[in-house]
């Protein structure tokens, strides 16, 4: 089930502004449409690449809190999230009755504002996600809260999750997206972009292309580090000498 079923930027980034310097958000102002076809979407791309840019984008313009969370949310520790959201137009279906944006960079910042908060805290697991490790917070987060027939956008969840924990995180994936979820995520991990089915578009110097998991750079290189890391190695940092 895809709620969100596409996005427009309805002109140019502005001259000067942190979005104008990104070559994805470019192609992206000069698309019909970015389209999401699959019940997961990953945003997959270099430090600098745009995804999280553009996932931060998505989720206010969605009506998420910027730092995190679901759309009752209304905290702010500090403003940093560019304003890209105001140039987007989302294309949607119907209404998800659920809805989340999980950040790791902040989830620090949720995770104090549900104990301010108090009684939300019942649909968190009942207990505060201070009082578990960083990994298991964020997963006791996603198995409590998210409740199905929900947009989820999560920015880099493999920063907090061991691959045990991803493998984790896949499982209670799949049992959303046939609850009628659908999931748009920006990673770094080629063990998570791995989700069956998934729609993949890679972000790179070039612009925006939608790629195949083995195709991905993510892939290529953990996989040419793991057939042979001494080999690897040896040619990484004695060419440092």
């Amino acid at each position: 089930m895809n709620y969100l079923k596409g996005i427009m930027l309805r002109d140019e980034p502005e001259e000067g502004s942190y979005w104008d310097a990104i070559p994805a958000i470019h192609h992206i102002s000069q698309m019909e449409s970015l389209d999401f076809n699959a019940p997961v979407t990953f945003f997959v791309g270099e430090n600098g690449s745009g995804k999280s840019t553009l996932l931060e984008a998505i989720a206010v313009s969605m009506g998420f809190n910027a730092e995190g969370g679901s759309r009752d949310f209304s905290f702010s520790t500090r403003e940093t999230h560019s304003g890209l959201w105001e140039h987007i137009t989302t294309i949607k279906s119907v209404r998800p009755k659920d809805g989340f944006f999980l950040r790791a960079e902040s989830f620090y910042n949720t995770a104090s504002y549900l104990d301010d908060s108090g009684s939300k805290l019942l649909r968190y697991g009942g207990a505060s996600l201070h009082r578990h490790s960083h990994g298991e917070s964020f997963m006791a987060l996603i198995e409590n809260r998210f409740e199905g027939e929900g947009l989820y956008l999560l920015d880099e969840p493999e920063a907090a999750l061991s691959p045990q924990r991803l493998l984790s995180l896949m499982v209670v994936m799949d049992h959303l997206v046939k609850a009628r979820s659908q999931f748009i995520i920006a990673t770094h991990s080629p063990v998570l972009m791995a989700f069956p089915q998934a729609e993949i578009y890679q972000f790179s110097q070039s612009g925006l292309a939608r790629v195949q998991y083995r195709d991905t750079e993510h892939y290529i290189i953990t996989k040419q580090f793991l057939d042979a890391p001494e080999q690897m190695l040896h040619y990484l940092l004695d060419s440092q000498d």
